[in-house]
């Protein structure tokens, strides 16, 4: 793959910085483990807390930092917030999840664009647009894959800034892909609600699968 000086110049600035990263890199503490994935649990109920524009940025922008299939970041994102747009939504879910939904001071809806590579020319330095719009199903694929791995992303990135999440998928994709995403490419994969949780809702932590169960080392 051939560069200009400009992007050249552009590369070996990222790989300076990346170089500095891992020479003074130290893991995480323990405290910190705990909050992004050991102690980090799916809310049942939230604390009356508001969560702002500003956090909802700062989360957005570091689940864009994460790796996507050829930089496609399909991934699309609608913060729910107000109760017009709550009580939209609420037609959409199955009435076992509608409170520990919808009382989350923020509902995220994560679509996915399956016209994402539209943009490829902007993210991407090859000319690999044509190989999507040959090929719908890889279309389609390449969007659901990414667009999840980014709904994970922000679940970590929410984390990472002290919020909590509960993340749901019973509820009616087609209407609401109708509601929010009317006329639009973006179709819509799982909900999680964002904000503090309520410990008072949370139950015992589920058995997990031992690493000797799905793993293997070849």
């Amino acid at each position: 793959m051939s560069f200009s000086p400009e992007q050249r110049a552009e590369i070996e600035k990222a790989q300076r910085r990346f170089a500095k990263l891992k020479s003074d890199f130290e893991n995480l503490n323990a405290a910190q483990l705990d909050a992004l994935f050991r102690e980090g649990r799916c809310q049942n109920g939230w604390q009356d807390r508001p969560v702002s524009d500003n956090q909802l940025k700062s989360i957005y922008n570091l689940t864009r930092m994460g790796a996507t299939s050829m930089n496609c970041s399909p991934a699309r994102f609608i913060f729910v917030r107000s109760e017009e747009h709550k009580e939209k939504l609420k037609a959409a879910m199955a009435p076992p999840n509608i409170d520990k939904m919808l009382t989350a001071p923020v509902v995220t809806i994560i679509g996915h664009n399956t016209d994402f590579h539209e943009q490829l020319p902007r993210l991407f330095p090859k000319p690999v647009k044509p190989m999507f719009d040959e090929d719908e199903a890889l279309r389609m694929s390449t969007a659901f894959r990414n667009g999840t791995l980014q709904g994970a992303y922000l679940m970590l990135a929410a984390r990472s800034q002290g919020l909590d999440c509960g993340p749901m998928s019973g509820f009616d994709n087609a209407l609401v892909d109708e509601l929010f995403f009317a006329e639009s490419p973006v179709k819509s994969n799982f909900l999680c609600g964002l904000g503090y949780g309520n410990p008072e809702k949370l139950f015992m932590r589920l058995p997990r699968l031992e690493f000797y169960e799905v793993c293997k080392i070849v």
